[in-house]
C-alpha cells in the first residue's frame, strides 16, 4: 500500500501543463493541446485492485476521468462484461497450449469464442489463418505484422505485462526433488509426492483457486480458470506439454505418435490401461471397468470441433481443423506412409514407442490387447497442414468423455442425433458437466478417464481422488490418494493461507510475496517465465466510443509498465502483446511499449475534434 502511494504521488507531480516530447524521457517540453476530460470506465475482478489503482492514476494524468466497477469474481465481471456498461476490462490470456496461433485466434480472430471487444478486422483474420498454415520459422514475421496491426495501427489491446510463472511448495510436506514448473500449463497433481510417504493415503494434498464456481465440469463448454484444474486432471488428452513446450506423452492416452509427411495427418497409437472412473452411490470413487479407447477419443474430438455438439460450447473454434477423426484399421497404411520428421514409416515411429510388437488394429474398444499386438490407431486429419494441432490437442478441451456415458446423460436433449440447442434452456435445463448439479449431489454424472476423479465440492472447495482405473502401477500415475482444491478469492489471503500451514502449494505467487516466501527456510519458490498476458480489452460494441481508434490509442500511449513492474517487485514483464512472450520481438529484439504522454494527449484530441464534425 506504501509503494502504490508513493506511486500516486509521483505520477500527480509529474504531469502538468506541458509534457516531455517523444518518449516521455527526453528533455524537450512540448505544449499539450487543449482537451476536455474524458470519461472511461474500468471492469475488473476485485482481485486486480492494484492493477486497477495504477491505471486510474496513470490514465487521470493523461486527461480522463476513470469510473471503476470492481465485481467480485469472473462470474461477476463475465455478467457485468455481457452488459456491455464499461470501455475497458482487465483481463487475462495463457496461451496453455504452447503456440501462437491459440495466443490470439480465441480473443482476436473475429471468429474467437473470447473475442469479447469485438475485433472484427478482415487484416488480422487473414494474419491468424496465414501465420496457422505456416512452419514455426516461417510464421515468425506473420506474427509480428499481426502484433503491429493490432498495438501499433489499430490499438485493438492495452498490454499492462506478463507475470512470471511463480509456485511455492511447502517443504516440509511435499518432496520438491524432481518437481517441475511448466511454461505454459498448470502443475501436474500426479507429480507430486509427499516428503513423508506415509501419508500417500490418509492425507489430502491442499492446492487453492479463486473461483468458488466453476463455469463447467464438461471439457468443452469452458475454457477459464475457474474451471482449468479440474478438467486437466478429470480427463486424459492424446499428447501433453512439457516444461518447454515440446511434446511428451507421459500421462496420457498414448504410446506414441507420428505426423505423416505434408502435416495434414496425424497418428496416435492409444494405450489399453485406462479406464474410466466416476463417484458412487456411497460416494467412493470406483473403477467403471469401461476402457477410454478409441471409440471415445473420435467422439469427444468430433463433439469438441463442432460448435452445436453441446450447449454454451466454448471451445470449438481451438479444433475447427479437425477434419477427419477416425479409429484407423488398415495396418499397411502405416506402412506406406512416412514421418515427416525423420523419414521413417509411421509404424517405424509408433513401433518405438512400444516393446510389444504391433501385429493388428483394431476397431472396437472390446477388442484391445496390447500384451497380444492388438492395439488402436486413431488417426487425424486436418483441413490443411497445419502442425500447431498437437498443440491444440494438449488443451484441456481435447480431454477424453466417455460417450456412452455423455449421450447417456444428454439423452432427453437429443433429437435425431443431434443436441437439440433450440429447445435446450441454459437457466434451468442440466446437460453433463453441470457444475451446481454435480454440487447438489449429482457426483456420479462424471466419467473421468484422467489420473484423478472429482469427487465432492461446497463453498469451501473441491475433493479429487485418484482413479482406480488410469494405469494403474505406472510411474506416471499418482501416488497420493486425494488432493484438496481450496477455495479462496484473495490471493493475499491464500498466501496467508499457505504460510499458515492451510496450503502445501501455491501454484499461483502473488508477485509482491514472493520474497517473503524466499526468506523462509520452510518453503520451496520456483520462478519461469510464462506464455501469459495482462491487459485491457476495449469495448468496441456498436455505439461505443472505443470504436474510434484515436480514443484507443490516447489509452495505450498513456500506460507506463515499468510502474507494473516495480509493484510487482520486478516480478512482472514488460509485454508488446499477447505474442510476444514467443516472438521476443523477432531478430530487432525485443519490442517495448513506451508511454507517451504528448501521443496520448494528440490522440485525445484528434477524438474530440472528431465530434464536432
Amino acid at each position: 500500500m506504501k509503494k502504490l502511494l508513493a506511486l500516486t504521488l509521483s505520477l500527480v507531480m509529474a504531469f502538468s501543463l506541458v509534457a516531455c516530447g517523444g518518449n516521455g524521457g527526453g528533455n524537450e517540453k512540448t505544449e499539450l493541446l487543449p482537451v476536455e476530460p474524458e470519461t472511461i470506465k474500468i471492469l475488473a475482478q476485485s482481485t486486480r485492485e492494484a492493477e486497477v489503482n495504477i491505471l486510474r492514476d496513470q490514465l487521470g494524468k493523461a486527461g480522463f476521468i476513470i469510473e471503476v466497477d470492481m465485481q467480485p469474481d469472473y462470474a461477476s465481471v463475465s455478467a457485468a462484461r455481457d452488459k456491455g456498461d464499461y470501455d475497458i476490462c482487465i483481463s487475462g490470456w495463457t496461451t496453455g497450449t504452447g503456440n501462437l496461433d491459440y495466443a490470439v485466434r480465441g480473443i482476436l480472430h473475429s471468429t474467437g469464442d473470447y473475442n469479447y471487444s469485438p475485433v472484427i478486422d478482415e487484416e488480422v483474420d487473414r494474419l491468424i489463418d496465414l501465420g496457422a498454415s505456416q512452419t514455426q520459422q516461417q510464421a515468425v514475421q506473420t506474427y509480428l505484422d499481426l502484433e503491429t496491426r493490432i498495438i501499433d495501427e489499430m490499438a485493438y489491446m492495452i498490454p499492462i505485462y506478463s507475470p512470471k510463472s511463480v509456485v511455492a511448495y511447502n517443504k516440509n510436506v511435499v518432496d520438491v526433488n524432481n518437481l517441475k514448473v511448466y511454461k505454459s500449463s498448470g502443475p501436474l497433481w500426479w507429480e507430486y509426492r509427499y516428503a513423508d510417504e506415509s501419508l500417500n493415503a490418509t492425507r489430502p494434498l491442499v492446492f487453492t483457486q479463486n473461483n468458488a464456481v466453476m463455469s463447467t465440469l464438461d471439457p468443452v463448454q469452458g475454457n477459464d480458470a475457474s474451471m482449468g484444474s479440474a478438467s486437466s486432471v478429470n480427463y486424459v488428452k492424446l499428447v501433453a506439454l512439457d516444461v518447454d513446450d515440446s511434446f511428451r506423452l507421459e500421462g496420457t492416452a498414448s504410446h506414441a505418435f507420428s505426423i505423416a509427411e505434408g502435416n495434414s495427418e496425424f497418428y496416435f497409437l492409444l494405450r489399453d490401461d485406462i479406464f474410466f472412473g466416476t463417484n458412487d452411490a456411497n460416494g467412493n470413487v470406483i473403477n467403471t471397468g469401461v476402457r477410454a479407447g478409441g471409440e471415445d477419443v473420435v467422439y469427444s474430438l468430433e463433439r469438441a470441433s463442432d460448435k452445436d455438439s453441446v450447449p454454451s460450447h466454448k471451445t470449438f473454434t481451438l479444433h475447427n481443423h479437425l477434419a477427419k477423426i477416425e479409429v484407423l484399421t488398415d495396418l499397411d497404411e502405416l506402412s506406406a506412409k512416412l514421418d515427416s520428421d525423420t523419414g521413417a514409416t509411421v509404424l517405424e515411429t509408433l513401433q518405438n514407442g512400444i516393446n510389444n510388437k504391433i501385429e493388428a488394429l483394431v476397431a472396437k474398444d472390446d477388442d484391445v490387447d496390447n500384451a497380444a499386438g492388438k492395439y488402436q490407431v486413431v488417426k487425424i486429419t486436418t483441413t490443411e497442414p497445419f502442425p500447431q494441432v498437437l498443440n491444440f490437442l494438449c488443451h484441456s478441451s481435447a480431454g477424453i468423455v466417455c460417450k456412452e456415458q455423455v449421450e447417456k446423460y444428454n439423452a432427453k436433449y437429443m433429437k435425431d442425433g443431434k443436441f437439440d440447442l433450440a429447445n435446450f434452456d441454459i437457466s434451468k435445463d442440466v446437460a453433463y458437466g453441470d457444475f451446481a448439479a454435480f454440487k447438489n449431489g449429482d457426483t456420479g454424472m462424471l466419467w473421468c478417464s484422467g489420473p484423478m476423479v472429482m469427487n465432492k465440492v461446497d463453498d469451501y472447495g473441491a475433493t479429487f481422488v485418484k482413479n482406480p482405473g488410469f494405469k494403474a502401477g505406472q510411474e506416471d500415475t499418482a501416488t497420493i490418494e486425494t488432493y484438496y482444491l481450496k477455495f479462496i478469492m484473495d490471493p493475499a489471503a491464500a498466501a496467508s493461507a499457505f504460510r499458515a500451514g492451510e496450503i502445501d502449494v501455491l501454484s499461483s505467487v502473488d508477485a509482491n510475496m514472493v520474497a517473503t516466501l524466499q526468506a523462509d527456510d520452510n518453503f520451496e519458490v520456483r520462478i519461469k517465465d510464462a506464455n501469459s498476458t495482462y491487459y485491457c480489452y476495449v469495448n468496441m460494441r456498436e455505439g461505443s466510443k472505443f470504436q474510434n481508434v484515436d480514443l484507443r490509442k490516447a489509452v495505450l500511449y498513456s500506460i507506463n509498465q515499468q510502474d507494473f513492474v516495480d509493484y510487482k517487485d520486478g516480478m512482472v514483464n514488460k509485454v508488446y502483446s499477447v505474442v510476444d512472450t514467443f516472438l521476443h520481438g523477432g531478430e530487432d529484439g525485443p519490442r517495448v511499449l513506451e508511454q507517451d504522454l504528448v501521443k496520448a494527449n494528440q490522440h485525445l484530441y484528434n477524438y474530440q475534434q472528431s465530434l464536432k464534425k
